[in-house]
C-alpha cells in the first residue's frame, strides 16, 4: 500500500514537471519554427518550407546591429559597474562582524522587492533636472544601481567561503586590503563572480522599462526597446521577423554563458590552499 502510494506521488510529480517543461518548451519551439517560416503566425507548427527570409529582413543596421550594439554597451557597462561595486561593498560585510550587518543585509535584500515602476516617475524627474535624460551612461548607472542590492547579497555569500587565513598571510607579506581583495579573494571566488556577472547581465539585458523611459533618441535605443518595431498598428504583428529578431536577441546571453560556463563547474579550488 505504501509503495503504491509513493508510486502515485512520484507519477503526479513527474506529470507536474512535464507540464512545467511544456509551458517553457512550447514558446521556445514556436520561436525557432516561426523564425524560419515565411507564413508564421501564433500557431506552433512545422513550416511548409524552411526559409531565411525573416533573418535577411532583420539583419540590417537600423533593425538589429545598432540596437544590439547599444544593448551591449548599456548592459555591459552597467554589469561592470555592478560587479565592481558589489565586490567592494561585500568585502567589509563579509570580513568585519558587526551587529548592524544582518539588519543592513536584510534592508539591502528588501530593496530588491521594490517594483521598478514605483520609482520611475521621480527618477525621470531627477534625470531631467540633472541633465542625464537620454544619455547611455546615465541609464547604465541607474541600471547598475537597480541590480546592486541583490548583487551585494550574492557576492557576500560567495565571499564568506574564502578562508581569511589567506588574507592574513598576504597582510603579513605587506599587502594592503585592496591588493588582498583583488589578488587573493576575487580570484579564489571566481565562480561566484561569474554567477553574479551572468545574473546581472541577463537581468539587465531583458530590461525594457528603464531604457524605454530614460532613452528618447531612436538611434540610442537598445534591442529590448526596439523590438516594438515589429508591432504594427491595429494589433498587426510581423511574427516571422519578430521570431528571427528574438533568436538574434537571445544569442549574446547564450554566448556569454557558454564562454564562461566552464568556470561554474570548477569549484572554488580551495582544497589545500591553507595547508602548511
Amino acid at each position: 500500500m505504501q509503495r503504491s502510494r509513493a508510486a502515485r506521488r512520484r507519477t503526479a510529480a513527474d506529470a507536474a514537471l512535464l507540464l512545467v517543461a511544456a509551458a517553457f518548451a512550447l514558446p521556445l519551439g514556436w520561436l525557432v519554427l516561426a523564425s524560419v517560416d515565411a507564413d508564421a503566425d501564433m500557431r506552433v507548427r512545422v513550416p511548409d518550407s524552411v526559409t531565411a527570409d525573416n533573418f535577411d529582413a532583420v539583419l540590417t543596421d537600423e533593425i538589429t546591429f545598432t540596437p544590439m550594439l547599444n544593448s551591449l554597451l548599456l548592459c555591459g557597462g552597467a554589469t561592470v559597474v555592478t560587479v565592481a561595486c558589489a565586490a567592494l561593498a561585500a568585502y567589509p560585510l563579509s570580513r568585519h562582524r558587526s551587529r548592524f550587518n544582518r539588519p543592513y543585509l536584510l534592508t539591502v535584500l528588501f530593496t530588491t522587492c521594490l517594483p521598478i515602476t514605483a520609482i520611475m516617475v521621480p527618477v525621470y524627474g531627477l534625470f531631467v533636472r540633472v541633465d542625464l535624460i537620454d544619455t547611455t551612461y546615465g541609464t547604465a548607472l541607474f541600471l547598475a544601481t537597480s541590480q546592486l542590492p541583490f548583487a551585494i547579497w550574492l557576492m557576500k555569500n560567495f565571499m564568506d567561503s574564502v578562508p581569511t587565513a589567506l588574507e592574513e598571510a598576504a597582510w603579513t607579506d605587506g599587502a594592503s586590503m585592496p591588493q588582498t581583495l583583488v589578488r587573493i579573494v576575487l580570484p579564489l571566488m571566481g565562480p561566484g563572480v561569474t554567477v553574479v556577472t551572468i545574473y546581472t547581465f541577463i537581468m539587465l539585458w531583458g530590461n525594457f522599462f528603464v531604457p524605454f523611459m530614460l532613452i528618447l533618441s531612436p538611434d540610442e535605443l537598445p534591442a529590448s526597446v526596439s523590438i516594438f518595431n515589429f508591432f504594427g498598428n491595429y494589433g498587426s504583428v510581423i511574427y516571422g521577423q519578430l521570431a528571427a529578431f528574438s533568436v538574434l536577441y537571445s544569442t549574446p546571453v547564450l554566448v556569454l554563458y557558454v564562454l564562461i560556463a566552464r568556470r561554474l563547474g570548477g569549484g572554488f579550488a580551495l582544497g589545500g590552499a591553507v595547508k602548511g
